[in-house]
């Protein structure tokens, strides 16, 4: 092999990112991805495990690891943290009354140490469904999560409103994750 050949492979390496895609159950992680693909959503089944997609965005080829986000699934998240290059927590802005739970889990999450570093997307998925308080809600989000001891905000994180269904919202939140 080449010197040539092993540049052009740790090229395509550089530009690979894995991205693991987490959220409690039914925020639309799996529908998220189903967009991202120009795939059906209509008939989407909670995601029991996980299931592994890769895309080309831009220059970037991105593997995305969706995982189920059931209470019996949650336990397992830590066996995909290994060499993660980004985290995308979906929250159901239409279910409010699961904040505290959404908040309990995150934070559990961004306690474990292989996770400290990789950029943190936010996903307030389902603004289709609200019809107020948008902006009160990102407030929260980054008050009770305390996101400011994260890093800065630009850099380390980001909080972007979506709908998976109309698709608004996803392509900016991939191309602040490949930036």
């Amino acid at each position: 092999m080449g010197l040539l050949t092993v540049i052009r492979k740790q090229k395509m390496k550089d530009r690979e990112l894995r991205v693991l895609l987490l959220g409690l159950d039914n925020a639309g992680k799996s529908t998220i991805v189903k967009r991202i693909l120009n795939q059906p959503t209509a008939s989407l089944t909670p995601t029991m495990g996980f299931e592994i997609t890769s895309v080309s965005f831009g220059e970037h080829n991105l593997n995305i690891w969706d995982v189920g986000g059931q209470q019996t699934l949650r336990s397992f998240w830590f066996n995909y943290f290994d060499q993660l290059d980004a985290l995308v927590w979906v929250i159901d802005a239409s279910q409010l009354d699961r904040l505290h739970e959404v908040f309990r889990e995150l934070y559990t999450v961004l306690q474990n140490e292989r996770v400290h570093g990789v950029k943190l997307l936010i996903l307030l998925n389902k603004i289709d469904l609200v019809n107020t308080g948008l902006e009160d809600l990102t407030s929260t989000v980054i008050k009770e999560l305390e996101l400011d001891s994260y890093g800065p905000r630009e850099e380390k994180w980001q909080i972007i409103q979506c709908s998976a269904i109309t698709g608004e919202g996803i392509h900016q939140g991939l191309e602040w994750l490949t930036s």
